[in-house]
């Protein structure tokens, strides 16, 4: 089989590559090496066996010569930033929205090209959901609104019920949760999601949507502060500066190897051929003070993390993935601990040259926003 890899240069693409070359896959990528991740240069553990298709995922033309020979697709291009989305809502959607219609419009036109496609996989996102999934002692299970500026005012960090006002417990999210998608970021992998997931049911293409939760690990861009809190913060010890931390630092995350991804995308490909959506997380909260403690002492660092008390407008507050979905339906399970995967980050950052543009990313939001 023959898999076309969107984004096959990125920190996903790559890993989610090699494994299928490791398996006997022939592939091929398409990718543009965003500037900002990329620094518009091939990125020195981009597999040399997979055919490399260099362009954008907005030209048409591209997208067929790249969908010409293959048998599935496995589609990452996109732009990530939740907070630069914001202020650059044209090129997110554009990208991310328009070059996935781009995709489905080419097999649409294309007798042969649609005869071919056997399989299409591709990524959402957990930001797409907003706030998490909590359980009121009163109330049950309960999908909260995200909370108000007046309660973050009061440095009132948790969630309230809405009925009873008691604070509630958060709990793993299941894919029936209502979406909330706070940021165009969210609202673009939605699309990205509904697009494939209606293309999908409408033409009878199967067709697997990821929700991936929180992806750190190697090849992780340590110099771009729109790529995930992880390579944020060890950008930030690696240049002696404290991480930076919203709130308490007791907010939750559910942080996922990239290597278990990769497998996910693999399980995908050979054990799924119906149309659904997957959380594909460790289904394992942990909080991003936490995280920030666990860098610092992987590091050997004495910097100590600064709780900033500080709020950001579209913030949720706690969320992890329930993944028995995947587990029942693809045999997903991850295999990485926490302090594993992260010293696996650690180590190969030690490698890597960060630039550390965490101001520059603040100011450029304060810019818009207001500080």
């Amino acid at each position: 089989m023959k898999v076309l890899v969107t984004g096959g240069a990125g920190f996903i693409g790559s890993y989610t590559i090699d494994l299928l070359v490791e398996k006997g896959y022939d592939i091929k990528i398409l990718d543009n090496f965003e500037p900002q991740v990329h620094h518009n240069k091939r990125p020195e553990y981009l597999n040399d066996s997979a055919e490399l298709i260099f362009g954008d995922i907005n030209d048409k033309n591209l997208w067929r010569k790249a969908l010409s020979d293959v048998d599935a697709v496995i589609h990452l291009a996109a732009m990530v930033g939740i907070g630069q989305s914001m202020y650059q809502p044209v090129h997110y959607l554009s990208t991310n929205t328009i070059g996935t219609a781009n995709m489905f419009e080419v097999i649409l036109e294309d007798k042969e090209i649609k005869k071919q496609i056997q399989n299409v996989i591709v990524a959402s996102s957990k930001s797409i959901y907003g706030e998490g999934t909590y359980t009121c002692k009163n109330h049950g299970i309960l999908y909260p609104n995200p909370r108000s500026e007046k309660q973050l005012l009061e440095n009132d960090w948790e969630i309230h019920c809405s009925k009873c006002g008691d604070y509630i417990k958060p709990c793993g999210i299941t894919e029936e949760k209502p979406v909330q998608n706070l940021s165009i970021y969210a609202l673009s992998k939605y699309d990205t999601e509904r697009i494939a997931i209606d293309f999908g049911n409408t033409i009878g293409l199967p067709v697997t949507a990821f929700r991936y939760f929180n992806v750190y690990g190697p090849r992780q861009s340590l110099s771009n502060p729109y790529t995930g809190v992880a390579a944020i913060f060890l950008s930030r010890i690696k240049n002696n500066n404290p991480p930076i931390i919203f709130e308490d630092g007791n907010q939750t995350r559910d942080f996922i190897y990239v290597e278990d991804i990769a497998n996910a995308n693999l399980l995908a490909l050979e054990k799924f051929d119906g149309v659904n959506v997957f959380n594909i997380g460790t289904g394992e909260p942990i909080s991003i003070l936490e995280i920030a403690k666990l860098l610092i002492e992987l590091t050997n660092s004495e910097i100590e993390p600064t709780i900033s008390q500080k709020f950001r407008a579209g913030d949720n507050r706690h969320d992890f993935a329930d993944i028995t979905k995947a587990k029942e339906n693809l045999g997903f399970k991850p295999e990485w601990k926490t302090k594993d995967g992260f010293k696996k980050l650690v180590e190969w950052s030690e490698t890597q040259d960060a630039i550390d543009t965490y101001k520059e990313a603040q100011e450029e939001w304060n810019k818009y926003f207001g500080g």
